[in-house]
């Protein structure tokens, strides 16, 4: 899968389990880690662990292993890393914090 199915995937799920303000980034001329970001907000702690865990689980269904998920215990910032697109999936608190898209932008 290319890495833009592979994020339209990723958007794909997390609007299932109704992510709020997802944004996605092309970040591959910035970052020779991913190609892509993918970032969304929880509406709480369990909101948050559960959108990680659904992608986690659609894409072991579609053949895709995930390279790395942090995070969960806490679920005030969950990363699901699917290689060329990374997915943050935050709590509103830690989103304003940490402020992701200026960032990347």
């Amino acid at each position: 899968m290319e890495n833009s199915q592979l994020k339209d995937f990723v958007v794909d799920k997390i609007d299932d389990l109704k992510a709020k303000d997802i944004v996605t980034l092309d970040v591959a001329e910035k970052s020779s880690v991913t190609d892509f970001m993918v970032i969304c907000s929880g509406t709480s702690k369990t909101h948050v662990k559960s959108i990680a865990e659904y992608v986690v689980v659609e894409a072991k269904k579609a053949d895709l292993q995930p390279l790395g998920i942090e995070g969960r215990d806490a679920s005030e910032w969950v990363l699901v890393d699917m290689g060329g697109v990374i997915l943050h999936v935050m709590q509103d608190k830690a989103r304003d914090f940490y402020q992701l898209e200026k960032l990347w932008s």
